[in-house]
């Protein structure tokens, strides 16, 4: 069925909001495959983004670890992280409708200065809901936002979070859907939101396939991503669902331990339920309400996996797995010394997953790490954590 993916994903919205979704499916049916379009949309990937991303052979880390270790450059896309693919899909979907204003929600940050980014290119106004709590650990991103000209629309409802932004942000675009256009970061919230996102996140799959290939003659053993609604984790699986020789791992916050109040691995506590228009594991507490997550890596904090994700994961072909605090900050450190790299938090999750379970991988693997986000944004919580530390 259109939409679905097994039991989960569909539209569960108002009938407010159904007028929209069907001009949006309508037209990216009709505009994404056009010449003009991919015409432009691949010359702002190439020009703008600064696509193709290296797949660089980490040398130092792989001798760590014991076996080949290949990082997917997405910190090196302009802005800082995968982000940007979709953001300038989005936006250039958006003109071409004839919108003029976009509208979007953030918690780490980069995808609401991705946002922006692509308005500005674009001509579009651009308007970001931000949990209160983000807005203050996510302070250097906020400043780079206004500084872009977005307007910041701090969210107090809920625990001011990722969660909280995205309902503030639905119910804003139901009130002016005729001139907004609601660009969704995640591969989340109502069809056709995480088709699209996942299209445009696709490029970073085809990258990988070719440059491996090119670079070791075969597919890669294992692809290893961080994953919240999973749009980078997508982006990089895409291109392999069908190779079942690639193991693909979707590595969640694990928080301080499972059975801490800020553990976000959703797959290992939720169970299926509606977030913001779509059928997918979710966090609830016993009585069916939604139950946030309060890890210490803000893009991570959304307390659903899309459906996509979520299908993928319970049918098997994607192994959901999880990264504690601790192993993600030493993550960083190591992968600092060895690479001279700083991974934003979320992405060293996937990198701690890797360092933590090296039994999962043989001497001869070839594994690809998405490495999604630079570290800037989080300097302040790294160097608080290990000097409390």
């Amino acid at each position: 069925m259109k939409g679905r993916f097994g039991i989960y994903g569909g539209q569960y919205v108002s009938e407010i909001l159904m007028h929209a979704l069907i001009e949006l499916e309508e037209a990216f049916e009709k505009i994404y495959p056009s010449q003009e379009f991919q015409g432009e949309f691949q010359e702002l990937l190439r020009n703008y983004a600064g696509r193709p991303t290296p797949l660089y052979y980490a040398r130092n880390f792989s001798t760590l670890v014991g076996f080949k270790v290949y990082l997917k450059r997405e910190d090196m896309v302009c802005g800082g992280s995968h982000k940007l693919n979709n953001a300038l899909g989005q936006a250039l979907l958006a003109k071409k409708m004839g919108k003029k204003r976009l509208i979007t929600e953030t918690a780490a940050g980069q995808h609401g200065l991705a946002t922006v980014m692509a308005g500005n290119i674009c001509e579009l106004k651009t308007e970001i809901f931000m949990g209160v709590k983000d807005i203050q650990r996510q302070a250097a991103n906020v400043k780079k936002m206004k500084l872009l000209g977005a307007k910041i629309k701090p969210v107090k409802i809920g625990a001011g979070v990722l969660k909280d932004a995205v309902s503030e942000t639905l119910r804003e675009w139901a009130a002016c859907s005729r001139t907004t256009h609601y660009l969704m970061g995640s591969t989340v919230g109502p069809h056709p939101f995480p088709i699209i996102v996942a299209t445009f996140q696709g490029v970073i799959g085809r990258e990988i396939r070719e440059q491996i290939l090119e670079k070791e003659g075969r597919l890669p053993d294992a692809i290893v991503a961080c994953g919240s609604g999973g749009s980078n984790a997508l982006g990089a699986f895409k291109a392999f669902i069908e190779e079942e020789n690639v193991r693909l791992y979707f590595v969640e916050g694990g928080g301080e331990s499972l059975e801490s109040e800020n553990s976000a691995a959703a797959f290992q506590l939720g169970r299926p339920g509606v977030l913001h228009g779509s059928l997918m594991q979710v966090m609830q507490d016993p009585y069916g309400q939604i139950k946030p997550s309060k890890t210490r890596s803000a893009g991570l904090n959304y307390p659903g996996r899309g459906p996509e994700i979520s299908y993928l994961c319970e049918i098997g072909r994607i192994k959901a797995c999880y990264s504690f605090d601790n192993e993600v900050f030493d993550a960083v450190k190591v992968m600092a010394r060895t690479e001279g790299l700083i991974p934003a938090l979320e992405t060293a999750h996937a990198i701690a997953y890797v360092l933590n379970h090296r039994e999962e991988f043989s001497p001869g693997d070839i594994v690809v790490i998405n490495y999604s986000g630079r570290g800037d944004k989080d300097m302040e919580t790294i160097l608080r954590y290990f000097y409390e530390a």
